[in-house]
């Protein structure tokens, strides 16, 4: 015979069947995986959009926090209006002068208490403390003093003072405010007036 044909195996050798590939073996969890795949695979997938969000919360841009309110003293002035008459009510060595209290911005602020540094002279308020100042609303305010005793008192008072404990959102604190030049000389003739029949 002539050609080429296929080639035939020789005497003693043949064709072997390859074994059959090992199967994978397969853990204990295996038989459930198998069966509940399509749920494994829905939680799994919730768990990767959560860690995907809560990643994007936690970089989100954060706006600054509002700044602080100003401290009452900052944004609080107390000006000298006028010496006002005395009246009936008024007690012995008393006089009374107008003040306003102004506050420029941000929150409202307390005036918890108004007083002085001379130890002879007591002050009164009305309306009385505490009271409240509310930014672009100036309140007029009658400070009524009243000697205690002369010797305590200067005659002549340089540049007198107000004690004002203010308080806001952010803090309480004593300031001394100088209503100005005009008090001064207001406060000194009342003064005089006060204790010019007093023989210390």
């Amino acid at each position: 015979m002539s050609g080429v044909g296929p080639v035939e195996p020789g005497e003693g050798t043949h064709v072997r069947d390859a074994p059959p590939a090992p199967r994978p073996r397969r853990g204990p969890r295996a038989p459930y995986l198998g069966r509940h795949r399509r749920a494994v695979t829905g939680a799994l997938l919730v768990v990767a959009v959560l860690a995907g969000g809560g990643s994007l919360y936690l970089t989100r841009p954060r706006s600054e926090p509002p700044p602080a309110p100003p401290f009452p003293s900052q944004v609080t002035a107390v000006a000298y209006l006028y010496p006002q008459a005395t009246n009936v009510n008024t007690a012995p060595r008393g006089f009374t002068f107008a003040v306003e209290v102004t506050t420029e911005f941000g929150p409202p602020v307390t005036v918890v208490a108004i007083s002085q540094p001379y130890a002879g002279l007591s002050v009164t308020s009305s309306p009385r403390t505490p009271f409240r100042t509310k930014p672009g609303s100036p309140r007029k305010i009658t400070l009524t003093l009243r000697v205690t005793e002369c010797g305590k008192v200067p005659r002549n008072a340089g540049l007198p003072f107000l004690d004002v404990t203010l308080r806001n959102t952010r803090a309480m604190e004593t300031h001394s405010f100088i209503p100005g030049p005009q008090y001064a000389r207001d406060l000194s003739r009342a003064l005089q007036v006060a204790c010019s029949n007093d023989s210390q």
